[in-house]
C-alpha cells in the first residue's frame, strides 16, 4: 500500500507540475497580451496627441490669419467712400479747377495706397462686370433684362466684394442680366 500510495503521490506531483506549467504559460501569455494591450493604448494616445497638436496649431494660423477680419471689413467701407468720391467728380470739368484737380488727385493716390495696402495684406477684390453670377461671391440686388449678355451675366456692380486669405470677406453686390421678355 505504501508503494501505492508512493505512486498516487508521485502521479499526484506530476499533475501539479503539469498543471503549474500551464498555469506559467497561460500567465505569461496574459502577461503579454496586457502588454500589448497597453502598447496599443499607448499609440493611440500619441496619436490623438499628434491630432490635437495639428488642429491646436491650425487654429493658431487660422487666428493668426483672419484675426484682423473686422478691422478689414470696417476698411473697406473707407475704400468705398473713395470711390465714391472719386466718381462724383464730372469728368469734364475745367481745367482751371486747379483745387478740385489736385483733391481729385489725392483721392486717387489715397485710394491706390489703399488697395496696395489691401493687397499686401491678402484682401482680394472681387469685381465681376460681365462673369457668370456666383452666389459664393456675389450678392443679387436686382435682376434687369439685357439684351447684350446672357441671362445670370453680372451687369452691373453696385459694390465690389472682398476675399481675405481665400475667405470671403464681404460678397460684390450686383446687377445680374435676365431674359428680355417677349413681346407679343
Amino acid at each position: 500500500m505504501t508503494e501505492d500510495n508512493d505512486m498516487n503521490q508521485q502521479e499526484h506531483v506530476e499533475e501539479l507540475t503539469e498543471e503549474l506549467a500551464e498555469e506559467g504559460l497561460s500567465r505569461e501569455e496574459e502577461l503579454e497580451a496586457e502588454v500589448e494591450k497597453l502598447k496599443e493604448q499607448l499609440l493611440r494616445t500619441l496619436a490623438e496627441l499628434e491630432n490635437y497638436r495639428k488642429r491646436a496649431e491650425r487654429e493658431r494660423e487660422d487666428m493668426a490669419k483672419y484675426a484682423v477680419t473686422n478691422f478689414a471689413r470696417e476698411l473697406l467701407t473707407v475704400s468705398d467712400n473713395l470711390r465714391r468720391a472719386l466718381e462724383s467728380v464730372p469728368g469734364d470739368h475745367k481745367e482751371s479747377e486747379n483745387l478740385l484737380d489736385g483733391l481729385l488727385k489725392g483721392v486717387e493716390i489715397t485710394e491706390k495706397e489703399l488697395l496696395s495696402i489691401f493687397s499686401k495684406h491678402s484682401i482680394e477684390k472681387i469685381d465681376p462686370m460681365g462673369e457668370p453670377f456666383n452666389h459664393e461671391v456675389h450678392q443679387a440686388m436686382f435682376e434687369a433684362e439685357d439684351e447684350d449678355h446672357k441671362p445670370g451675366t453680372v451687369v452691373q456692380v453696385l459694390q465690389p466684394g472682398y476675399i481675405l486669405h481665400g475667405r470671403l470677406l464681404r460678397p460684390a453686390l450686383v446687377g445680374v442680366a435676365k431674359n428680355k421678355k417677349s413681346e407679343g
